[in-house]
């Protein structure tokens, strides 16, 4: 038989609740004091004793605590948490990654954070062990009064005891409530500012996908020139050098027209190259499953490969289907050529209205994602499709990339 909790067990119990959040920011409090007191010194000694590497690197240090406290913050108010998204801090040359630390608005709204948590915070967390034995006391012996009149009324006139949530205990869930809102609010973007940022991050990527267009046709011309351009100027000449050998020398003439033939064989091979490179015909006739298992066949290492995701038979837009091929496509040939790697794996997952497209060895690692580097073709190849790229590659390995695809439905 299951009894009705007094009000003090009830008020104890979201007090409780409240307090251990409250709590947690102590020492949470007490990090953003160290991690305030770090910026102010890598701002004014970091660039003369560390370098300018040093201002990209405590970004990412501080875009990791801030983005916990916000997940932490959602979790207690019972929100949805959306991860921010930053500027990236990893590539591109170091004067413009210092620019995007120094103007980006998401770290001054951080950075603003740390010294509002470490007074706040403090002071919040220290008044609610305060209250608590205020409150035992206060309201231990106020609401178990309260209750025994309560309960004399009610079985007098028949009628339900009212709710009672104390006087002192009450006030943990307010300041809780206080101290994630006011979280959210400093860490979280107002609208204005979340476009603001949207459009910075559209023009970014639009800037690198036509970067990437440019370099495209550039290829596919330095192709043509190269290749199949020079091979059918040569057929050409051949064709014309058996045209005047055919009535003095038929027999020099064959010669001639049979090379001819070889040569118009290389070209269409060159053109079917230049095809592939622009959209794959395998993509075409056996899709992303079929294609990316051709790539894995052929990538002259062991590939596991799992594409649960997509071996449902349902198509993908055209250009995410390309996108990820593309990116397998030129990871794999990383592989072979500079990690060392004795295998690799590639797993493709379809989330609601996301592509997932992760692949990774067992290599040296190190993988330099400087400028020519296929790494920054991948990243602004998913950029200029409103993705994202995560890549790790330390040194001595592994190196795992991961891609997001934002896929519709």
């Amino acid at each position: 038989m299951s009894s009705t909790p007094t009000p003090l067990t009830a008020a104890v119990r979201r007090s409780w609740h409240a307090s251990q959040y409250l709590l947690l920011g102590i020492p949470i409090a007490l990090l953003a004091y160290v991690g305030a007191f770090l910026v102010v010194a890598v701002l004014l000694f970091g660039v003369v004793i560390i370098g300018l590497p040093a201002l990209p690197e405590a970004a990412k240090v501080l875009h990791r605590f801030a983005e916990s406290e916000r997940r932490r913050a959602a979790a207690y108010l019972g929100v949805p948490f959306r991860p921010t998204r930053y500027l990236p801090l990893d590539r591109g040359e170091l004067s413009e990654r210092v620019r995007r630390v120094l103007t980006d608005p998401t770290n001054r709204r951080e950075a603003l954070w740390l010294p509002v948590q470490a007074l706040i915070g403090n002071g919040i967390g220290y008044l609610t062990m305060v209250l608590w034995p205020v409150g035992m006391l206060v309201d231990g012996i106020g609401l178990s009064v309260v209750h025994l009149l309560d309960r004399r009324t009610s079985d007098e006139y028949g009628t339900t005891p009212p709710v009672r949530r104390g006087w002192v205990l009450r006030w943990h869930p307010v300041l809780a409530d206080l101290a994630a809102s006011w979280t959210r609010s400093l860490l979280t973007a107002s609208p204005s500012a979340e476009l603001a940022e949207r459009i910075d991050q559209l023009t970014e990527s639009r800037a690198g996908a036509v970067e990437a267009h440019g370099a495209e046709l550039r290829r596919i011309e330095r192709d043509l020139h190269d290749g199949a351009q020079a091979r059918i100027v040569a057929l050409s000449m051949r064709v014309g050098l058996a045209k005047q050998l055919l009535d003095r020398d038929p027999a020099a003439a064959r010669l001639r027209l049979e090379e001819a033939q070889d040569g118009a064989d290389a070209a269409l091979a060159e053109l079917r190259h230049v095809v592939r490179g622009i959209h794959p015909p395998v993509l075409t006739d056996r899709g992303l499953d079929g294609a990316v298992r051709a790539l894995a066949a052929g990538a002259g290492i062991p590939v596991t490969v799992e594409l649960d995701g997509v071996e449902d038979g349902r198509r993908l837009p055209a250009a995410i289907e390309a996108a990820a091929y593309f990116v397998v496509a030129e990871a794999l040939t990383n592989i072979s050529k500079h990690s060392g790697a004795t295998a690799a794996r590639v797993r493709i997952d379809r989330a609601p209205g996301v592509l997932l497209v992760s692949i990774g060895d067992d290599g040296r690692g190190g993988a330099d994602e400087g400028a020519g580097s296929g790494l920054v073709g991948i990243r602004r190849r998913i950029a200029a499709l409103d993705g994202t790229t995560r890549i790790s590659s330390p040194i001595g390995g592994p190196t795992d990339i991961e891609v997001e695809l934002p896929c519709g439905s």
